[in-house]
């Protein structure tokens, strides 16, 4: 093993991804006994010593440390991995999230046959999200890229007997592959940047991005934001996110929502380090799709019945936050504004952090609903705070988070974009700056509503009021998990009354992208957050305070039982609450043009009819409009070469051997 500027965390991450993937295989023997259950355990135990090693070393990660994991003969070089500020940054939640999903998996999958294979691919995918965070080399990074994407297919079709999710899981299939192919083009671009000392090199050191001009830089980032942007999900590369999410296991699902589609704003991040001095432009074109993302986003998902298709909107409408901040730190840094730079990218990279554990711990809430009820339709659900207090409690805080409401991590992360935006509308360099961050905060204040009034809807209607079917859980989840869902809370609710904690890494992330004259910004950003600190803690000890002496002068009346209100009925049922459709109606009216509602209602054949019902729904337009045409239109384009396929094998052996010749000709002679 050859080191270049080593750290002793590089050899534990490697040590640690050979112990998931040896449970994993571990697993697949485990299967039929009762013994099953303890290789998630081993699999979250290893990744989260990994995770609180990282911790512990992260202040002495240097700012690019790299070993070479073994030579190879192939012309790409060696298999080349490294830890640095950014790597380190997507390690923590990537571990964490890895522990608590495999703790809470083995009870919520009890009465569900998985698969013998099922945790073997669990642990794949954990392997090659990580393998992705450490590659220094593209054929390293494309292998760990594609291990990523078919661990995760197979676990989103784990359940083969349902053609709902194997349409889905093929549709990720597809895109996922559509991006790998931009991703090709895009390390394939940047190998021809390489030295004279080692032409056409495959190692990320080994580029020069600097010869690529300002045209060629601009090719490179669009191809990094089609292909990191297809798994990363924002709009209009979201067409899978809805499908795909919903039908994995839950567990499975807050990995793939939590982490996993962050493996695609990291390959943005990384090319975004690379590609110095960026573009102004690049910035607007960020907070365009980042904007789109964000209002689409929660306007599809407030229109949606399904607990987890909700919940997977809310992940286009949280990527879309990301790239708010992310293009208000591009814009910053073209535009020779260090502190608008900072800003926005470490409110960008903590979203990052804030989303990955507040929609991990909302899909595990789902999940522990559904594992219960049988049923994620809010239509069919309510009441359950009174079997499922904790679960209803431990959601609430996941939902207070995801509205980006003080005392939890999502005011922090929004507040630091909000600075940011809000800095480039009142003092900017130029007009273009102005109106895109003008652009960001309206959309940002948008979204914060309506996430608010979603969230209002999904909590009283899966945990308040009656059931309205006679399906009400009995009993709390078990104790695994609801410990994996409250280590996810108490994280939220850490980072939200002690930011400054967690700001002085984060900061340390972000510079790189700020430039040198961004580091003079850096402790008032932590002074900052510190502020924010101090004020919500003083807000939370005197709200306590207060409501400690009201509940101790005011007298203890004896509280008096009387029916409510009935609106003239003598006894109300179940049905005649609101449903999430009534719920939701006032808001998606308003944007009824954006959202292409539907609505169905059966024709009056008797005076006053046998029976009367109503359905409304709302279509994701981008699918039904805009890819699946396209698709039909891509197959009768390519059923014309079908000719080309007849059976023969004679005629595949002249194809191969015309190709090669075709090679040599083109290899020695043009």
């Amino acid at each position: 093993m050859r080191a270049g500027n080593e750290q002793p965390v590089i050899p534990v991450v490697v040590a640690c991804i050979t112990i998931i993937l040896a449970a994993g295989v571990l697993s697949i023997f485990l299967h039929k006994t009762r013994g099953r259950a303890a290789v998630p355990a081993i699999i979250g135990a290893s990744a989260l010593c990994l995770f609180v090693y990282v911790l512990v070393h992260f202040k002495s990660v240097a700012i690019d440390s790299t070993m070479e994991l073994f030579p190879w003969s192939m012309p790409s070089g060696a298999l080349l991995v490294g830890i640095d500020s950014l790597t380190g940054f997507f390690l923590l939640p990537l571990f964490l999230l890895t522990a608590a999903s495999a703790f809470y998996g083995p009870r919520y999958l009890e009465g569900h046959d998985a698969g013998r294979f099922h945790w073997f691919y669990f642990s794949l995918l954990a392997a090659g999200m990580t393998g992705v965070l450490i590659a220094r080399n593209a054929v390293f990074f494309l292998l760990a890229w594609e291990i990523m994407s078919l661990s995760s297919f197979l676990l989103v079709i784990s359940d083969g007997k349902k053609p709902k999710a194997l349409r889905a899981g093929w549709i990720y299939f597809v895109t996922a592959h559509i991006g790998t192919a931009f991703i090709f083009a895009l390390f394939f671009s940047l190998s021809a940047t390489a030295g004279p000392l080692s032409p056409g090199s495959l190692d990320f050191g080994a580029w020069h991005c600097g010869r690529l001009g300002a045209a060629g830089a601009s090719l490179i980032f669009l191809l990094a934001l089609v292909g990191f942007g297809l798994k990363a999900g924002f709009i209009p590369f979201h067409v899978w996110l809805p499908l795909a999410h919903p039908e994995a296991p839950s567990h499975v699902s807050a990995l793939m929502s939590g982490i996993m589609i962050k493996m695609g704003i990291y390959g943005i991040l990384r090319i975004l380090s690379m590609l110095q001095p960026v573009q102004a432009w690049w910035g607007v074109l960020l907070i365009g799709l980042g904007a789109l993302s964000a209002i689409l986003g929660v306007l599809f998902a407030i229109s949606q019945h399904d607990l987890k298709r909700l919940l997977a909107y809310h992940s286009v409408e949280n990527i879309g936050i990301i790239l708010l901040g992310i293009g208000i730190a591009v814009l910053g840094s073209a535009c020779g504004m260090p502190q608008l730079a900072l800003l926005g990218m470490a409110g960008a990279l903590l979203h990052v952090a804030n989303h990955a554990l507040f929609k991990s711990l909302l899909f595990l809430g789902a999940g522990a609903v559904i594992r219960q009820t049988g049923t994620g339709d809010l239509n069919r659900l309510g009441g359950l705070i009174r079997t499922m207090p904790v679960t209803a409690v431990l959601f609430l805080g996941g939902s207070i988070a995801i509205c980006g409401l003080p005392f939890f991590n999502g005011f922090m992360s929004e507040l630091l974009i909000y600075s940011g935006a809000i800095d480039g509308t009142l003092h900017p360099t130029t007009t273009g700056l102005a109106v895109s961050c003008l652009a960001a905060v309206l959309s940002l204040a948008l979204t914060g509503g309506l996430a608010a009034a979603c969230f209002t809807k999904v909590f009283g209607m899966v945990f308040l009021g009656e059931p309205r079917e006679p399906r009400p859980a009995r009993s709390e989840v078990p104790s695994p998990m609801l410990g994996a869902m409250a280590i996810l809370a108490c994280a939220c609710l850490f980072i939200g009354l002690a930011a400054v904690l967690v700001m002085p890494g984060v900061v340390q992330v972000a510079l790189p992208f700020a430039g040198f004259s961004g580091k003079a910004f850096g402790p008032p950003l932590i002074s900052l957050a510190g502020k924010v600190t101090l004020a919500l803690g003083c807000i939370l000890a005197g709200t306590l305070v207060c409501a400690f002496i009201v509940r101790i002068i005011r007298p203890r009346a004896k509280p008096r039982k009387t029916v409510t209100w009935d609106c003239g009925y003598i006894k109300p049922a179940p049905s005649m609450q609101y449903t999430a459709s009534s719920f939701a109606a006032p808001i998606t009216g308003y944007f009824a043009r954006l959202l292409g509602g539907t609505e169905l209602k059966p024709e009056d054949e008797l005076f006053p009819p046998a029976s009367r019902s109503f359905h409304s729904s709302v279509n994701d337009w981008y699918l039904t409009a805009v890819y699946s045409p396209a698709a039909r239109r891509l197959d009768r384009a390519f059923s014309l070469l079908r000719w080309f396929q007849n059976g023969k094998s004679g005629l595949y052996v002249a194809y191969i051997a015309i190709t090669l010749c075709a090679v040599i000709i083109w290899k020695f002679f043009l």
